[in-house]
Order: structure tokens, then sequence, then C-alpha cells
């Protein structure tokens, strides 16, 4: 008598990460819409220029000054019911915009927006760290964080297509405010906490889980560190700069690179748009493969320290390559590509999300999370704003250029300096 096949793994914990991508990309699309309506929002309004950028920095102030809180609550408390709640919550912000009638309603509905759409990406850190195997981590890290490039590639062309489609910007907010609330009703209801709570899971499933997570991470959680130990850490401060370098170059060329091409590189608004549309895009694809490299390289038994770090430097020192090509070329269609295969390197960085599972276990996962995306967006806030001086001081973009080569050759240095092997047991 044959002897059963044992049945295959179920794939449930990378269809949550879809679902987390989608999220993520979400999240992106709904922070562009502001920018894509000013335009037809500010005359309305009367909003001044220097309002403008008031209403525009109020998402990312509260945004930054919430991961830390929101860390230690998915610490605390479960992360399927913070994900969903979150996700809906923000969706409600996004369509309460619509009924602002004065920019200090509008900046509320703002600010309400970056709080609620704060624990996404911790929250993501949180599952990776329960679903995933350490050989999976990488893979896991940059689907959440895919979203970030694929929403800003996507934000702009589906939040004006769909204020021309409805001939009004409230009636596109609405619209996008309910389609996210269907996403975080997507969330609650097929998101779970850990794999052996979802009746999707099967046993083999299971147990490819927990034979590589279980007993390692409850012996960790059992015996965790104190936060501000932690904090004195070596990688842990290293993580904290160079995934603050990660957002300086990427927040810097999503706030400026159009005003980059069309006033340095004579780009109409078509073109312009199409290639902010490909860099983008370049850096969404990038992240898939960066987090598949990295996987398997580790799958194959090097070291993780070796992949880690000739991964993060290494990609860091070509984008800082590409973009300093960028800055010493005059043809535009060379500019592009550079910047493409830049952005396309730079997002393998974004398997630093799976770092604050490897570095500070399941029990510190969350806050550990939350302190990086508080550096990282504190640096979001304040590269625009440098940049703007650079160029207003300047007369060009060239010294902008060499500061996100800069930050770049920073952020390989900072990659270096992390331990990126799984913490021993005290």
């Amino acid at each position: 008598m044959r002897a059963a096949t044992p049945a295959r793994p179920s794939n449930v914990r990378w269809r949550i990460f879809l679902i987390m991508l989608l999220l993520t990309a979400i999240n992106y699309i709904d922070r562009a819409s502001l920018s894509v309506a000013l335009p037809l929002i500010a005359p309305e309004f009367g909003l001044s220029p220097a309002a403008e950028g008031l209403v525009l920095s109020a998402f990312f102030w509260s945004y930054a000054l919430m991961q830390v809180p929101v860390g230690a609550l998915l610490d605390r408390y479960r992360t399927r019911g913070i994900i969903a709640t979150a996700t809906v919550a923000w969706g409600a912000f996004q369509a309460l915009g619509a009924g602002a009638h004065n920019g200090v309603v509008l900046l509320l509905t703002r600010v309400g927006l970056g709080v609620a759409e704060s624990p996404i990406m911790p929250a993501g850190a949180k599952l990776t760290g329960a679903w995933l195997t350490p050989n999976e981590r990488g893979r896991g890290a940059v689907l959440v964080d895919g979203g970030a490039p694929l929403g800003s590639a996507l934000g702009a062309i589906l939040i004006a297509g769909l204020i021309a489609w409805l001939g009004s910007w409230r009636i596109a907010f609405v619209v996008s405010g309910a389609g996210t609330m269907l996403a975080g009703w997507l969330a609650w209801h097929y998101i779970r906490n850990h794999p052996a709570e979802h009746p999707g899971v099967n046993a083999a499933e299971l147990e490819h889980i927990t034979r590589a997570n279980g007993a390692r991470e409850g012996a960790r959680a059992a015996a965790a560190p104190p936060l501000r130990e932690l904090l004195r850490d070596r990688s842990i401060l290293a993580m904290f700069g160079g995934y603050s370098c990660v957002l300086s170059v990427f927040y810097g060329l999503l706030t400026w690179m159009p005003s980059y091409l069309h006033k340095t590189h004579g780009l109409d608004i078509s073109a312009m748009g199409g290639a902010t549309f490909v860099i983008f895009m370049s850096g969404f694809v990038g992240e898939l493969i960066g987090g598949y490299v990295g996987d398997r390289w580790k799958s194959s038994g090097a070291s993780p320290n070796l992949v880690m770090r000739s991964m993060f430097s290494g990609s860091a020192l070509v984008a800082a390559a590409c973009i300093l090509a960028a800055a010493c070329t005059p043809d535009a269609a060379r500019v592009v590509v550079l910047l493409c295969v830049a952005m396309f390197f730079i997002r393998w960085c974004g398997m630093y999300w799976c770092l604050p599972a490897i570095i500070g276990g399941s029990e510190r996962t969350g806050v550990l999370a939350g302190i990086m995306n508080f550096c990282g967006n504190m640096a979001g806030v304040v590269v625009p704003l440098l940049i703007g001086a650079i160029v207003q001081w300047s007369g060009s973009y060239f010294l902008a250029l060499l500061f996100f080569v800069a930050m770049a050759v920073l952020l390989a240095v900072c990659s270096s300096l992390i331990d990126y092997r799984q913490r021993p047991l005290d």
C-alpha cells in the first residue's frame, strides 16, 4: 500500500503579505491625494504658499510623532485589530477631507490621516517576525515596504484620474476613502496575529514556520532585554541611522525630482509624469528582486552578515554612483535611466524592515520598528526643506544631488556596522 504523500505547505503567509503590500500602497496613494488636488483646493480656500506648505506637512509630523507610541502598542496588543482599525480610520479621515470648507479643517483631517496611518509599517515588521522564517523575512519586508514606490508611482495617476473622471476633488476623496475602508475590512477578514490562529494554514505550513521560529523566539521573549539596553546597541543605532539615510534619498527624490526634471532638463508635465512613474516603478521592481535575492542567498547557507552587508552597502554605493553621474549628465534621457537604476538599487534597503525582528526579537519588534520609522520620517520631514534651501541658495540642483550622494554613502557605512546574525540567548 502506497504511503500518503505529505501535504504541501499552504501559502497563507504570502497572501497576508500581499495584503500588506496593498495597504502600504494605498497608504502612499492617500498621502499623495492632497498634493494632486492642491492646485484646485488652494484657490478655493484662499491658501497662501506658506499655508499650503503647512497643510502638506501636517501629515508627516503627526505620522512621525506617532511611530514610537504605536510601536509600543503593537508589542502589547494584537496586531490584526490595530491594522484593521487603523486602515478604516485613515479611510474615514481621507473621506472627511472632502467636507473641509477651509484650510484649518483640512489640516486637521491630514493630522488625523497621519495618526491613523502610523501603525502600518511597524505592524508589517511584527507580522514579518511572527509569520516568516529567517530565510523568508527579506521577501516579507520588501512586500510591506514595496508599497512605498508602488503607491508613489500610481498615486498621482489614480487620484488625478478620479478627479478628472468625477469632476470633483471632494467626490474623489470620498471614493478613495471608501476604498481604503474596504481594504480595512479585507485586512480584518484575512490577517491573523499568528499562524496557529488562521483557519487556512495547514499543518505543513504551521510546522514550516514554527520549526524555524517557535522555540528560539519563545526563549528570547522570556529573556527580552530592557529597551534602554537595546538602544545602546551599535547595530540598533546603525539601523536607525541607515534607515534615516534610505528615506532621506527616497523622500528627497519623491518631493524634488519632478521639479528637477522640469527646471534642469526641460521636461514638460506629461514627460515629467511619465519619467516619475518609470523611476518609482523601477524602485518597486528592484525592491521585490532584492528581497528574493537576499532570501535565496541566505538559504544557500551564506552568512547573514555577508549577505546583508554586501546587498545594503553595495546597492547604496551603486545608487550613489548613479546619482553622481546624473548630476554631471546634461542629457535628460540618460538622467532618467540613471535615476531608474539608482531607485532600483536603493529600494533593496526595504529589507531594513526585517531587522527589528532579527535584532530585537518578537517582544521588541514593534517599538524598535516604530523608532526606526520615526527616525526615517523625521529625515523625510527635514530633507525636503533642506533641499529647497540648497536649491534657493545655489541656484541649481547640483549640490542637492550631491547631498543625495552623501546620504547614500552614509547608508553604506551604517549598513556595514550592523551585526545581522540572530541574537544569541543569554
